[in-house]
């Protein structure tokens, strides 16, 4: 429950609120509060206890002063907190949906965990180092919003705006991009030496291996992992010794478009063609497929293989491991990247 004492002195109006605050230190302690019906414009609430406050609706703007404020789980529905200074406050899991205003509003190390903005204004917001954990943003404009070192991690962006975001910090030349996803990816591009050597050397070396090794097919792996090492390359495996019913089409996806070349043994017809019939339409990355003699490639190999002849090669039929091995330089490998 909120101190009386502090509710009173509340309700004397900001002016005499903010002077009683100059004059005396101490944290508000207004938990819980209903302050609805209360002016708020320019109020000094900083370090203040909110935590399950109702302020649903209050016009907080002129300046309002919210930094290291406890909000947690309050109700901030359709607030107006537009240029106000929320740096550090806390407002995990606290509702500030339907429409909030943050235009401009200053939030520099604010916890939005959980937090609900869906719809809400956050057009030029001062987002840099803020936690976005799980917060919900869906529908929430975002436009030209400065997110220098704020963590982005399982954030609902269904329908929002997120054009002209602000990567850098503000003593460098502003980089921008229109997705608080990728933000950190791509700033550790233009900052980290090492991701990018990284990145470099997967794509000229990184070799994907997709099939299904189980049992005694794993050394049709471990030798082709081993032997492509020898060669200077990097071997990525992904084995599709799963559950049925799970898709692993985006995975798939993705580390094909980080390789030079694909691998993809399809002696067994349970493989893979439901991810490569995804993958190659999309991924301009050449596919070798590899089968042991006497097996049948899977039905739609025939018409990938038509229609993306650039990037489907013919199936290597292998009589044994060592076979394959021995046609890896020739009739893999060259044949493969140097068409």
């Amino acid at each position: 429950m909120a101190n009386p004492e502090h509710l009173t002195r509340l309700l004397q109006g900001v002016r005499a609120w903010n002077q009683w605050r100059r004059n005396e230190e101490f944290n508000p302690d207004l938990r819980g509060a209903d302050m609805r019906r209360v002016n708020l414009k320019g109020i000094d609430l900083s370090g203040a206890c909110l935590i399950g406050a109702d302020v649903s609706s209050v016009d907080f703007t002129q300046n309002a002063n919210l930094r290291w404020a406890d909000l947690r789980g309050a109700n901030l529905t359709a607030v107006k907190l537009s240029g106000c200074d929320l740096s550090g406050a806390n407002l995990a899991g606290a509702n500030l949906s339907g429409k909030a205003q943050l235009v401009g509003a200053y939030m520099r190390g604010t916890n939005l965990s959980g937090a609900d903005l869906s719809e809400a204004n956050l057009r030029s917001a001062y987002l840099t180092g803020a936690v976005l954990v799980e917060t919900i943003l869906s529908g929430a404009d975002l436009t030209n919003a400065e997110i220098y070192g704020a963590s982005a991690w399982n954030v609902e962006l269904q329908g929002a705006k997120q054009q002209d975001l602000v990567i850098t910090a503000q003593n460098e030349p502003a980089v921008t991009v229109d997705d608080i996803e990728i933000a950190q990816f791509v700033y550790l591009l233009l900052h980290n030496e090492k991701i990018r050597h990284v990145i470099d050397t997967v794509g000229k070396k990184g070799v994907l291996l997709l099939g299904r090794f189980t049992e005694g097919r794993i050394v049709v792996l471990e030798r082709l992992r081993d032997e492509l090492r020898k060669r200077g390359y990097l071997p990525i495996v992904f084995n599709f010794d799963k559950p049925e019913t799970k898709d692993f089409t985006e995975t798939v996806r993705l580390l094909a478009g980080l390789s030079k070349f694909v691998i993809a043994d399809i002696t067994n017809p349970k493989s893979a063609p439901l991810e490569l019939q995804a993958t190659v339409p999309d991924i301009m990355v050449p596919f070798r497929p590899i089968i042991e003699e006497g097996e049948k490639p899977f039905a739609m190999l025939q018409d990938l293989w038509i229609k993306h002849r650039d990037w489907v090669f013919e199936p290597i039929h292998y009589s044994s491991v060592d076979a394959l091995i021995a046609s890896l330089d020739e009739k893999i490998i060259r044949a493969t990247i140097c068409r």
